[in-house]
C-alpha cells in the first residue's frame, strides 16, 4: 500500500455549519461496541481499523437528519461499512442502516460475486449503488453522506452513487430483515471486519 501524507485536520473550519466528529488525536466522543482483537486505533490523524481489529466505533451522541462528509483509503481486501441512524446494540446494518465501504475489484470479492447491493455505497442489503467511483492502491476517497428524513443520497469522489427513497423499499422480507429502515435517528459509526481500513477528516452538519 503507498502511503500519503495527511492532509489538513481542520478542513471542517471552512464548511458552514461542519463540526468535527474526530480530533485527529484521540478516540473522545466515540464509543466501542463490540470489539475485535485492538479494536481501532488513532494514527497519524487517522481512525484506524486494523488487521484483525474492527467492531463498531460509534459517535457518543446521536444524530437524525445530517451531511456526513470523510475521507477513507482501503487496504487490499478492505472492509467496513459507514453506520448511519444505529443503535448501539445489534448488528447496525439491520438494526441500523450500513453505507458499504470496499475495494470492490479486489479478487477475493470478484471471486465472491458480490450482489448489486453490497458494492461500496450501498445501503446495505437494501438498495445497489452505482460502481466504478472506489480509488484503490493506498488512494484516497471521499464521501459524503445526506440523510434527510427518508431520502439517503451517497456522494462518492465527486458522483452520486445512491439517492434514494427509504419508502421504495417494499418487499415484507427486506422490511422484516432491515427494521432499522423505520429509524429516524441514531449513532454514526465504523463497522470493521479485521481489515485495515483508515478514517479521516470526518465532520457532520446537522439539518434542521
Amino acid at each position: 500500500m503507498i502511503l500519503l501524507a495527511a492532509a489538513p485536520l481542520a478542513r471542517g473550519q471552512n464548511e458552514a455549519g461542519f463540526v468535527p466528529l474526530f480530533d485527529g488525536k484521540s478516540l473522545k466522543g466515540w464509543t466501542l461496541v463490540h470489539g475485535r482483537g485492538p479494536g481501532y486505533i488513532v494514527e497519524d490523524g487517522s481512525i484506524v481499523c486494523p488487521v484483525q481489529g474492527g467492531g463498531n466505533l460509534f459517535t457518543e451522541k446521536e444524530y437524525s437528519n445530517f451531511v456526513l462528509r470523510l475521507e477513507w483509503r482501503l487496504s487490499e481486501g478492505g472492509n467496513n461499512g459507514i453506520g448511519i441512524r444505529a443503535p448501539l446494540e445489534g448488528d447496525a446494518a439491520y438494526a441500523g442502516m450500513e453505507i458499504q465501504v470496499l475495494d470492490d475489484e479486489a479478487d477475493v470479492y470478484q471471486k465472491m460475486k458480490l450482489k448489486p447491493t453490497q458494492y461500496t455505497g450501498s445501503v446495505y442489503d437494501v438498495f445497489p449503488a452505482r460502481r466504478g467511483f472506489v480509488r484503490r492502491n493506498g488512494a484516497w476517497n471521499e464521501e459524503e453522506i445526506r440523510a434527510e428524513g427518508r431520502r439517503i443520497k451517497v456522494t462518492l469522489n465527486g458522483h452520486v452513487v445512491t439517492d434514494v427513497n427509504l419508502d421504495d423499499a417494499k418487499d415484507p422480507a427486506v422490511l422484516k430483515k432491515h427494521p432499522g429502515l423505520a429509524r429516524s435517528a441514531g449513532h454514526i459509526g465504523f463497522l470493521g471486519h479485521g481489515t485495515r481500513v483508515e478514517f479521516r477528516n470526518i465532520r457532520v452538519r446537522e439539518l434542521k
